[in-house]
């Protein structure tokens, strides 16, 4: 991977020995989480795929429009060019004893507590600072931030390309180490590490902070442990997604992959950093899509499964090396006789470039309250990536389920969001009805979770017997507590002359109970009436005794 950086001379990757094939790993904190025998502790934080459904790597692009030079784009790569999986396990002895295919992870706790500890932060030394995370950019002083573990520094195969930390090969490979704090959902991602064992220091070309529950982009001109500005982690092609292993069960791959190609011009969102000015060459950033039509069938279950997610989530040009090499997880239950053939089977020719810089029109759907009681109304918001053009963007509504919404909501021009309102039926069971919008090309979606709504499940008066024009206090109880807004019980007195209720009682949100007054009349004679209250088709009682 030649990562020269044209804005700053010399930057240059030292994946020259690998170029073939090899994208070595590195590795894992407490465990290696995709090494056979000691995944505990190494599972990635759930729910994947990693960072919002919403993120740039989690984005479909099956319906993107097309680059007007994709052909052109993929001619510059060679028509016939091979996909090729620049993973697997370990490399041949040929390329040195720790050798290995792949990004091998790193897990880490966050947090301390039984069987839980925390590695201590370490300062790390960037040859970028200024493009690095963990620094004090005023002072140009690095500070305690990234969560390596000790172990990294002697074990072999827990920093890529094999060899451990204070093995100094940054001239020979790209020595990457992601790390995943697993209580926090942080990616700590490095480039080019070393570990000075004289100075006890460690050393990188750069390293990225990235928190997976967020959409944060590096600044534009910014790089990060990859090329293009990007986080390396959520665009590889792991083992635990394909096989379902390690504790992950998933019917499909909801991610985009990471690959290289060996020139590259400029850069376009998502990207946020160049590695090259080629003419005719794809920018960091680009996205290339397999063909819907390319038939996929003839592969093994788990090829397929990789494939599909190329056909809706495509792959992303995140760094130079050769063309048409995606990234995976180092992992020794990798099988390249099964992925070489696989991966060797699709050609430049079966992928289509996407509109460079595309950014889906429609970035989310979002609910308020979610969830929401049956009968009562929730606001539903949609989002563009941009102002809306004038006169207004026109975003179609439809629904499964029971709910009710309007055939369409309007983004005033200017503006990126719009408000409607989303009605629910009251039913007996808990339901989870979906939302869809629609836009230029792009879908989002909402689950709208109904419950049941509660039940007006007793009434009281107490006392039960008063004096004339005396008072009582009545008592409405729910099945369970009012919603957001409340709940209006109705009220009424069969004889308004000998007692009088207000027409209406609320039941506040959070709460199941409410009290009203009872105001009685003056009565000549001893009489009994009826209290009653009404909510949703149920009425409740109680009788009162109005004493001379």
């Amino acid at each position: 991977m030649n990562r020269t950086n044209p804005s700053t001379p010399g930057r240059v990757s030292g994946m020259r020995l690998l170029c073939v094939s090899i994208i070595f790993g590195f590795g894992c904190n407490v465990v290696m989480g995709q090494t056979v025998g000691s995944n505990e502790g190494g599972t990635v934080p759930h729910p994947l795929p990693e960072f919002p459904a919403n993120n740039w790597w989690n984005t479909d692009i099956s319906k993107a429009p097309l680059d007007p030079k994709s052909t052109n784009y993929i001619s510059f790569i060679g028509s016939t060019r091979s996909l090729h999986p620049d993973f697997g396990g370990n490399a041949s002895a040929n390329y040195g004893p720790n050798a290995t295919y792949g990004f091998p992870y790193i897990v880490v706790d966050g947090v301390a507590g039984i069987g839980k500890s925390p590695p201590p932060l370490q300062a790390v030394q960037f040859g970028y600072s200024n493009e690095s995370d963990g620094v004090d950019h005023t002072t140009d002083t690095a500070f305690p931030f990234y969560p390596i573990p000790p172990e990294a520094t002697t074990t072999p195969k827990w920093i890529e390309c094999g060899d451990p930390g204070n093995v100094d090969d940054r001239n020979n490979c790209d020595r990457h180490m992601l790390i995943i704090d697993r209580d926090h959902k942080y990616l700590y991602e490095l480039w080019n590490v070393w570990y000075d064992s004289a100075h006890a220091q460690w050393n990188a070309g750069s390293g990225a902070f990235f928190d997976m529950t967020k959409n944060a982009r590096r600044p534009n001109g910014w790089t990060s442990s990859d090329a293009a500005g990007l986080a390396v982690f959520p665009g590889l092609v792991r083992y635990d997604e394909v096989y379902n292993a390690y504790g992950t069960s998933v019917p499909s791959i909801k991610h985009a992959f990471r690959v290289t190609v060996r020139s590259s011009n400029g850069y376009v969102y998502p990207a946020s950093h160049q590695a090259g000015s080629t003419a005719g060459a794809l920018p960091m950033g680009a996205r290339l899509r397999l063909k819907a039509s390319t038939d996929i069938s003839g592969y093994p279950a788990e090829m397929q499964k990789i494939f599909r997610a190329m056909k809706t989530y495509g792959l992303v040009v995140a760094d130079n090396g050769s063309d048409m090499y995606v990234s995976g997880t180092y992992d020794i239950n990798w099988n390249n006789d099964v992925l070489n053939p696989a991966f060797g089977g699709l050609k430049a020719s079966d992928f289509q470039v996407v509109q460079l810089g595309w950014k889906p029109p429609l970035s989310n759907l979002a609910a308020t309250p979610n969830p929401v009681v049956g009968g009562f109304s929730t606001t539903g918001t949609a989002t563009l990536t941009a102002a809306a053009p004038a006169p207004g963007a026109v975003v179609a509504l439809t629904v499964s389920g029971q709910l009710t919404v309007p055939a369409s909501v309007t983004v005033p021009a200017g503006a990126t969001t719009a408000t409607f309102s989303i009605g629910t039926s009251a039913g007996t069971r808990l339901t989870n009805p979906v939302v869809t919008a629609t836009y230029s090309g792009s879908v989002q979606r909402v689950t709208v979770q109904v419950e049941p709504p509660p039940v007006l499940h007793a009434m009281a008066v107490n006392p039960n017997s008063i004096a004339s024009a005396g008072t009582a206090t009545g008592s409405v109880t729910l099945s369970e507590s009012a919603p957001a807004g409340g709940i209006a019980v109705a009220l009424a007195s069969t004889n308004t002359a000998v007692a009088t209720v207000p027409a209406n009682i609320i039941v506040p949100s959070g709460s199941a109970t409410a009290s009203f007054n009872v105001t009685g009349k003056t009565v000549a004679a001893k009489t009994t009436i009826t209290i009653s209250a009404t909510y949703s088709g149920i009425t409740k009682t109680a009788a009162l005794t109005v004493n001379p």
